[in-house]
């Protein structure tokens, strides 16, 4: 009772230190929203503003009502620690009195959870650019919405929002998100493989490097490549470390945003080169026994389970191994989604490991599909599936690691990776509040 009224008034503080810094320095405002790629697309957009302009982006996935406040004032959360909370609110009232060098951009990432969370996000902020990165049939998120149509308005208010004369940035390849292009005052851009798009790509590959042994068959995966086309011209793309097609659309609407505020595409291109993926966002990591992993541990929903067993299929390798963990926040769509990802998984790995109560239906999924049950390994918790999975891992093997937060995949990736004295600097949740938990 006494956590949450003291949760209560830090919130109210936060938000009115957030209203007055907001008038007091007038930043220009980013913000993005979408079901995959939010954390990607907001690290790729600050990448590119930060080569002109003086630049701040959301911390992590800061994206709720403390994840926004947070951003503004420039500090990290303070989990449960009322000091340390009254020293944010501190900096926050510092940056009040006294004038400071503030950034010219703000980047916020815009999650919602529940109906009516986009209005609270948005009281005061009032964006020039907003981008909206991909919705799909069934959001993460939904368990507190009627429909996935209720979840999809709830986001898309973002963009009403918009002003005359600023921009909203679109994936125009996703329908649901194409239909907002008629119903928002600002000025719109698209991007994506279509062509009926403003920022269209083509030529996707992913980029192997020569393999260094026989074992490691295709080569090693180093980044992908692909062209981009913005009225008439064409700038070639190369990322490093980052692979799929999400990647990709990651990519164009960084460059969308830049184009709309008048940013060059071929010096864009040049700062995308150095742009790395967030922790636990399809990132290639080496493995025990001379193996692969792509760490897609941060989170989970259906769409972004296909966008990685997408990759997965792409990138060449002996053996490949699916490691799956429940994803959460479905409601009703609980069961058919996660024996959709099951079906998904034939003809596109050798094994699957799947991790929490929700995943049996997503091993029933497999076995339905006609999947070898001997091939299908089920277990509670990711503490439990670890040790059986580095048992299993062969030299040359690919495993992609994927859930939703709470089933703690990354302990999953720190047990089967080559290095785990770097998990810091690799792995997602390894702040000492997670890892106390």
């Amino acid at each position: 009772m006494i956590k949450e009224l003291i949760k209560k008034i830090v919130m109210f503080l936060l938000r009115v230190e957030e209203r007055l810094i907001l008038r007091k320095y007038k930043p220009k405002i980013a913000a993005v929203t979408g079901t995959v790629g939010k954390t990607s697309t907001k690290d790729a957009i600050v990448s590119v503003l930060s080569a002109e302009f003086f630049t701040r982006g959301s911390e992590k996935s800061y994206n709720s009502e403390f994840g926004v406040p947070l951003t503004v004032i420039g500090v990290k959360s303070a989990w449960s620690s009322l000091l340390k909370w009254l020293l944010v609110l501190f900096k926050g009232l510092r940056l009040l009195i006294a004038k400071y060098d503030y950034p010219q951009w703000l980047v916020l990432e815009m999650g919602v959870d529940r109906p009516g969370d986009m209005e609270k996000l948005t009281s005061w902020i009032k964006p020039n650019v907003v981008v909206i990165t991909r919705l799909g049939d069934v959001p993460v998120h939904i368990e507190y919405f009627k429909s996935p149509e209720e979840l999809m308005k709830e986001k898309t208010k973002l963009a009403k929002i918009v002003r005359e004369g600023d921009y909203v940035v679109l994936n125009g390849d996703d329908k649901q998100v194409l239909e907002v292009k008629n119903k928002v005052k600002a000025n719109v851009l698209t991007y994506g493989f279509s062509e009926e798009n403003d920022l269209t790509a083509s030529n996707y590959h992913i980029v192997c490097k020569e393999p260094e042994d026989s074992a490691r068959l295709g080569g090693v995966p180093e980044g992908i490549t692909f062209k981009v086309d913005y009225k008439g011209s064409i700038v070639p793309i190369r990322l490093f470390g980052v692979f799929g097609k999400q990647a990709v659309y990651t990519a164009l609407a960084a460059l969308a945003a830049g184009s709309a505020v008048g940013l060059n595409l071929i010096e864009m291109a040049e700062s995308l080169s150095r742009f790395k993926p967030p922790p636990g966002r399809l990132r290639l990591l080496g493995g025990i026994k001379n193996s692969f992993i792509l760490d897609d541990s941060y989170n989970s929903s259906p769409v972004a389970v296909e966008s990685a067993v997408e990759v997965l299929r792409d990138i060449p390798a002996k053996r490949k191994i699916a490691v799956v963990g429940d994803m959460l926040e479905l409601g009703k769509y609980t069961i058919d989604e996660h024996k959709k990802v099951g079906g998904m998984l034939k003809g596109a790995v050798d094994l699957i490991f799947t991790v929490g109560p929700r995943s049996k239906f997503t091993a029933e999924g497999a076995r339905e599909a006609g999947f070898n049950p001997k091939n299908i390994f089920e277990f509670s918790t990711s503490d439990e599936a670890k040790k059986k999975i580095q048992e299993k891992i062969k030299e040359g093997d690919l495993i992609l690691v994927k859930g939703s937060q709470g089933m703690r995949m990354e302990k999953i990736v720190e047990e089967i990776m080559a290095h785990p004295e770097k998990k810091e600097q690799l792995l997602v949740r390894q702040e000492k509040e997670w890892l106390n938990r």
